[in-house]
């Protein structure tokens, strides 16, 4: 039986992982940490993780960037798995990230969809066979509570796409303030955020006279909470190192 303690135990995702784990024979949650406990939990909710007394296999994190710190030190002390599901992090915190996962097991991606893993595939076979004829955009639409823009799965997508160009380029975020033609070099970003969009993303591939569109819709977050799940028991028993969905779905 795989063991897991949730940091977000009380959020939204938290609850989705719960009943995604309460719907399996072969884990279970045996620890929460939230700063809000609702006290609806059917195990021990804690305000901050080092004060987790239990051992388990491996942290889920859908909490906040700001408890980053924390979230690391006690996996690195501990040597616990950890699946990060959390996003909004800067270049300096990813570089925290993968320096932490030479003490402890990381998993982290910018989505846990299993089809969004794919939909990056697709677009860097797009890229290989458009090359530079074609312009590429990405739109990403999510509900009006998210605060980080682009999502990190939009920035995942463009950094797919990036790896495939023979001359890396920039990502153009905000046009509004140029009066000037689109430059060749560049993969715009657009970002929507209203009512409860869980999660849309598509990518444009324009040229001339045609235009190509990859896209991937999430109609509820549970798509998330079961890759996060998966991801976790996939960890368990893993050395140190840094882990991502493509090594999942091997």
């Amino acid at each position: 039986m795989f063991k897991f303690i949730i940091t977000g135990a009380c959020g939204k995702m938290g609850k989705v992982i719960q009943s995604v784990v309460s719907e399996r024979d072969d884990c279970e949650i045996i620890a929460g940490v939230d700063k809000y406990n609702d006290g609806l939990r059917p195990f021990p909710v804690y305000e901050s993780i080092s004060e987790v007394k239990e051992k388990a296999d491996a942290v889920i994190d859908f909490s906040n960037p700001s408890l980053l710190d924390d979230l690391l030190n006690y996996c690195t002390e501990t040597k616990t798995a950890v699946v990060i599901g959390t996003t909004g992090y800067d270049e300096c915190r990813k570089k925290q990230i993968k320096d932490a996962s030479t003490k402890c097991p990381v998993f982290f991606t910018y989505n846990m969809s299993l089809g969004i893993n794919l939909l990056a595939n697709l677009a860097k076979k797009a890229t290989q066979i458009l090359g530079s004829d074609f312009d590429i955009e990405i739109v990403e639409a999510h509900h009006n509570q998210k605060i980080d823009a682009p999502s990190g799965t939009a920035l995942m997508l463009a950094d797919a796409i990036n790896e495939e160009l023979e001359m890396p380029a920039k990502y153009e975020y905000d046009r509004h303030v140029k009066r000037e033609k689109r430059t060749k070099n560049e993969i715009g970003m657009h970002s929507i955020r209203g009512g409860n969009i869980v999660g849309e993303h598509e990518i444009i591939f324009a040229g001339r006279d045609e235009i190509i569109k990859l896209s991937h819709s999430a109609r509820s977050k549970e798509v998330f909470a079961v890759g996060a799940v998966n991801a976790a028991v996939f960890m368990a028993d893993k050395d140190c190192g840094m882990y991502d969905m493509a090594e999942l779905i091997k």
